[in-house]
C-alpha cells in the first residue's frame, strides 16, 4: 500500500489513507469488494439491496469486517422511486448499525427518512447526486456530512442534465461548504490530482474497479471491460427520465430501438431492463444479455488485477501529475 499523498476533508472524515472511494455497485459490492477497497487505503460501500435477506446481509457485513481485521467499512443505502423497493432498508439499516457500521453512502431519493436514525447513532453520511442543483439542495437542507456529484461520464445513472465531471469539479467546491466528492469518468491518478486541485475533497470510482480480482463477476465480463474504449458505453432509458450509461451491447441496442420508435409501454422494455438480468450476466459471462453499467473510464481499466494494485497505480499516477505541475511552474527571479 502506498503512503498517503493527500490529506483532505474526506480522508479525515473516513480516516483513510487515500481520498478514493469505491461506491456501492448493485450485485457486485459485496464483502470482498468492500474490504479490498478499505485494505487498499480507501473506503468501500457494500450495497445493502444486493442482500435482501437479513441474515445474508448480516453475514456479509461480518465477513467484510473480518477481512479488514475490524477496520471500518461503508454501506450503500439506495432509495428507489418505487416505495415498495425501499421497505428492506429499514431493517437493513438497524442490522448495519448493530454491526457497528457508521459510514453510509445514500443515493436515489434524498435520505430524509433515514437520517434521524443514522445521525442519532453518530453516522457519517455521504449523499450522491448528479447535478449541482441537487447537491446544493442536499448540502443546505439535509444533515449530511459530504456530497458526491457524478458527471455524465459515469456508469449507471448520470441523471438527465449530462454535465461533465470536469465542470462539477469546479462548480461543486465553489458553491458547497461541506466536502465534495466527484465521480464519473475517474479512472486515472492524473484525474485525481486535477479534481483535488480544482477544489474537491475526494473521488468516487466504480467502472475502474469492475476489473478488480476481488469483484466476483465472470471473467468474460471483465475482459469486455478491459477491451472497451472511452466510446464503448452508451445511454439508454432517457425517454423514461431514468438515463443509464451501460455497455453498448445487444440489450442496450434493443432498448434504444424501442426508444427511437417512441414506444411508451414499459412492459415492452421489461425483458431487457429488469435488474436480475445483470446478476445473471455477471454470473454467466454473457455480457450481451443485460444492461450492464459501465462508464467512460473503462478506457483506463487495462487489466484484471488486485484492488490494491489499482489503488497503488492511481496514487503513483497522481504523484506523477503533481511532479509535472511542479516542473511547469515559472520561476520569476529578480
Amino acid at each position: 500500500m502506498r503512503e498517503p499523498l493527500f490529506s483532505t476533508r474526506i480522508t479525515e472524515l473516513f480516516n483513510i489513507k487515500h481520498p478514493i472511494l469505491c461506491g456501492g455497485l448493485m450485485w457486485l459490492a459485496d464483502a470482498d469488494y468492500t474490504a479490498a477497497a478499505v485494505n487498499a487505503g480507501g473506503m468501500g460501500f457494500l450495497t445493502a439491496k444486493t442482500f435482501p435477506d437479513p441474515g445474508h446481509f448480516r453475514n456479509e457485513l461480518e465477513k467484510a469486517l473480518s477481512l479488514t481485521s475490524g477496520k471500518p467499512i461503508g454501506v450503500n443505502l439506495y432509495q428507489s422511486m418505487r416505495p415498495e423497493e425501499n421497505e428492506v432498508l429499514e431493517g437493513h439499516l438497524k442490522i448495519a448499525l448493530d454491526a457497528g457500521i457508521r459510514f453510509f453512502e445514500t443515493a436515489g431519493l434524498p435520505p430524509t427518512s433515514l437520517l434521524p436514525e443514522l445521525k442519532e447513532a453518530g453516522s457519517k453520511v455521504l449523499h450522491k447526486v448528479s447535478t449541482i442543483r441537487h447537491a446544493l439542495s442536499a448540502a443546505t437542507k439535509l444533515d449530511i456530512d459530504a456530497i458526491t456529484i457524478v458527471g455524465a461520464e459515469c456508469g449507471g445513472h448520470p441523471g438527465l442534465e449530462l454535465v461533465s465531471s470536469l465542470i462539477h469539479s469546479v462548480l461543486g467546491p465553489q458553491q458547497i461548504d461541506i466536502p465534495v466528492v466527484v465521480g464519473g469518468g475517474i479512472g486515472h491518478g492524473r484525474q485525481i490530482a486535477a479534481v483535488l486541485g480544482m477544489g474537491a475533497d475526494g473521488v468516487l470510482i466504480g467502472t475502474r474497479v469492475l476489473v478488480a480480482e476481488e469483484i466476483w463477476s465472470h471473467l468474460e465480463v471483465k475482459k469486455q471491460i478491459v477491451n472497451s474504449g472511452a466510446a464503448d458505453s452508451t445511454l439508454v432509458m432517457s425517454s423514461f427520465r431514468n438515463t443509464s450509461r451501460v455497455i453498448n451491447n445487444e440489450f442496450a441496442r434493443a432498448v434504444q430501438d424501442l426508444e427511437l420508435d417512441r414506444v411508451k409501454d414499459f412492459d415492452e422494455y421489461w425483458p431487457y431492463v429488469k435488474g436480475v438480468n445483470a446478476f445473471d450476466a455477471y454470473k454467466s459471462g454473457d455480457w450481451n444479455k443485460a444492461l450492464l453499467s459501465m462508464g467512460q473510464s473503462a478506457v483506463f481499466a487495462n487489466a484484471v488485477e488486485p484492488m490494491e494494485k489499482i489503488y497503488d497505480d492511481l496514487v503513483d499516477e497522481a504523484a506523477s501529475a503533481l511532479d509535472r505541475l511542479g516542473g511547469l511552474r515559472s520561476e520569476h527571479k529578480e
